[in-house]
């Protein structure tokens, strides 16, 4: 059995809990949104550009080219087929390699030496 004065005491109460000079519920999922959108323009966009230039690159292997397999070897492009590279790694050292796994094509005329 409740007292009329806990009962009133209650509903008065709850009725002071919906304080409506606080923020709006939206305020609350702003940071959330200021961190996707950090996190959207600082990691997912470069990496996205970095693999748009990637397939750029791939897609421009021709034959003469020499180029860096994903693995760290390096070889001439013998032939290119649509999924498949045919890379000559040294004399009479010929093999497949998948195209996508091309690292990058290594520019004419090699590096220059570290000591220069």
């Amino acid at each position: 059995m409740t007292s009329p004065s806990l009962v009133s005491f209650l509903s008065a109460a709850s009725a002071g809990a919906a304080d409506p000079a606080g923020p709006p519920a939206w305020m609350q999922f702003l940071p959330l949104v200021a961190m996707g959108f950090i996190f959207w323009f600082l990691i997912l966009r470069p990496q996205m550009r970095r693999q748009r230039d990637h397939q750029a690159t791939i897609a421009s292997i021709k034959k003469g080219d020499q180029v860096v397999t994903a693995g760290g070897l390096i070889g001439k492009v013998l032939r290119v087929d649509e999924h498949y590279v045919d890379l000559e790694l040294g004399p009479n050292v010929k093999v497949k390699a998948v195209k996508s796994t091309i690292g990058d094509i290594v520019p004419a005329g090699g590096a220059t030496p570290a000591n220069d």
